[in-house]
């Protein structure tokens, strides 16, 4: 299994937060592959800007550390973003969905909305 983690996932993920369920951990460990979007630096940098979040300084290097890939956002990812329903109205998210569709990735995510979209998700508190 293939999966790409929603912000607020690699934040749980770095801080061992409880509301990332222990199924969801399992998987995530036993996964194929986990990947980490461009957009979690650029949303969570973002947050934190405006005192909304922290996260570690070398949130990227713990996040190679831990084994996940980095997924670039290509021009393909933008079409198709910006082709999705208005659904939900984050950038950052349908972004995401985006890239998980045309890359065939399960999206480990919290955020309700976005079942909404033809995407495969996995419950992040499960």
């Amino acid at each position: 299994m293939r999966l790409l983690l929603d912000s607020h996932v690699v934040l749980w993920w770095l801080t061992s937060d409880p509301r990332l369920g222990p199924r969801c951990v399992d998987m995530i460990v036993g996964a194929d592959e986990v990947a980490f979007s461009a957009v979690t630096p650029w949303e969570l940098g973002i947050k934190r800007a405006s005192g909304k979040l922290s996260y570690p300084d070398d949130m990227v290097a713990q996040l190679r550390a831990s084994g996940f890939v980095e997924r670039s956002i290509t021009v393909e990812d933008g079409v198709l973003a910006a082709e999705l329903p208005p659904h939900h109205r984050d950038p950052f998210d349908r972004m995401l969905i985006a890239q998980a569709i045309s890359s065939a990735f399960v999206l480990v995510t919290s955020d309700d909305q976005l079942a909404a979209y033809e995407v495969a998700l996995l419950d992040a508190g499960a």
